[in-house]
């Protein structure tokens, strides 16, 4: 991976789990459009790029549902409400990033405003708040890291270990 894309992908690096950004093997990303059709897109670009690196079927499962609710949570939260959505907001981006062992998804967003886990077990019953209980029940852990310098906004990131 050449010395330009690395330093393309470095605000991606902020607040994940530690890894060396040059042992990728695999680094992928999409435009997310603000429109709630994003989501169907953005798991077949998951679904289409899991089977480029020749990873498992049955990964998509978990994986395709982590990638819907980040990118839903990001539509909802930071593009589509946001009073300036006339235009001037900045897209979401979905990015894949695969190591030998470990799998990233990560949507970053124009909001500077810390995701908010609620629902759980004892909201089961509820029809909409629990989208990180769901990425981090289906994933190996999650997290989130405020994007620092002139670029606002955030990324909420996803970790799966590969077998």
């Amino acid at each position: 991976m050449g010395t330009k894309v690395l330093t393309m992908l470095e605000p991606l690096w902020q607040g994940f789990p530690p890894v060396d950004p040059l042992t990728v093997s695999g680094s992928v990303s999409c435009m997310l459009p603000p429109r709630y059709e994003s989501v169907s897109c953005a798991r077949k670009f998951t679904r289409e790029t899991l089977r480029g690196w020749d990873l498992d079927d049955g990964l998509f499962d978990s994986v395709g549902l982590v990638v819907s609710e980040l990118v839903t949570n990001a539509l909802r939260h930071a593009i589509l409400a946001a009073p300036e959505h006339a235009g001037a907001t900045p897209p979401a981006r979905l990015h894949l990033m695969r190591w030998s062992q470990r799998l990233i998804c990560a949507v970053r967003d124009p909001s500077d405003d810390s995701p908010v886990a609620t629902g759980g077990e004892a909201d089961s019953a509820a029809e909409s708040g629990r989208g990180l209980y769901l990425v981090e029940s289906f994933s190996d852990g999650w997290g989130w890291h405020p994007l620092s310098g002139v670029t606002h906004g955030k990324i909420v990131w996803a970790l799966f270990r590969l077998p």
